[in-house]
């Protein structure tokens, strides 16, 4: 398991628990908004800290049964790692509740994981509408696997909406990537989820730098897009 760090106290990326986030390395998207830039290359980290920080995180965790409650499993993109369903049961077998965010390009993986019982919540990010999808996660539209990956995705979306475990979907909303249009669409499409959040995009430390290109300048009206989506929803949130 090719870890980049874990942060040992979280309130906020489990939903009404403590719990502690761990961070997986590699990715199989290159959204040119990703706030961990760090994460996205395997070779940043893999000579580096495989094996050691998983060592170091399961001893973190032994010495925290009983005070925290879950593990978020984050990335990078969790599901690319071959041993994750290991690496769960692992974190399972200690007595912790597990949440899992993933970009939906492993469906394969996904059904594996939710058909063995191994997590208790789902987050999945949706880039955009179906038809911007592809370039919005910086995947070329003439790959030759680019229908194949959308395919995917769509799939990751009816697994997660159908496994009656508790989940989320949310979307990092882009001036200049997005526009209002965009959630209308996503709302048809992932309509009658429980929970949807639209997240603030924070140019900071991104993974594509000539994106501020793009946004400068451009803003989006997140409670006007929160409002003309509501009734696709249980509970529009922005954060």
């Amino acid at each position: 398991m090719v870890i980049g760090g874990f942060q040992k106290l979280t309130l906020i990326d489990y939903p009404s628990k403590l719990a502690t986030t761990v961070f997986t390395v590699g990715c199989s998207f290159r959204c040119p908004f990703c706030h961990n830039p760090e994460l996205v290359e395997t070779q940043n980290f893999a000579s580096l800290h495989k094996g050691k920080m998983e060592k170091e995180f399961f001893e973190f965790l032994k010495k925290r049964k009983g005070k925290l409650q879950g593990v978020c499993i984050t990335g990078g993109e969790p599901t690319i790692q071959p041993d994750i369903i290991e690496f769960i049961k692992k974190i399972k077998k200690l007595g912790f509740l597990v949440k899992l965010d993933t970009n939906g390009s492993r469906p394969d993986v996904l059904k594996k994981i939710i058909d063995l019982k191994l997590v208790d919540y789902i987050a999945m990010d949706i880039k955009n509408q179906p038809k911007k999808y592809l370039k919005t996660a910086g995947i070329a539209v003439g790959n030759a696997n680019s229908r194949s990956i959308l395919d995917r995705i769509k799939l990751s979306v009816d697994l997660i909406m159908h496994s009656q475990i508790p989940y989320e979907f949310r979307t990092t909303v882009v001036p200049g990537i997005h526009i209002p249009k965009d959630f209308l669409e996503i709302a048809k499409w992932i309509s009658g989820v429980p929970k949807y959040w639209l997240q603030k995009y924070e140019e900071t430390k991104i993974l594509d730098p000539k994106l501020k290109n793009k946004t400068k300048n451009k803003k989006l009206d997140l409670e006007k897009i929160k409002k003309s989506i509501e009734k696709h929803f249980g509970k529009v949130e922005i954060r």
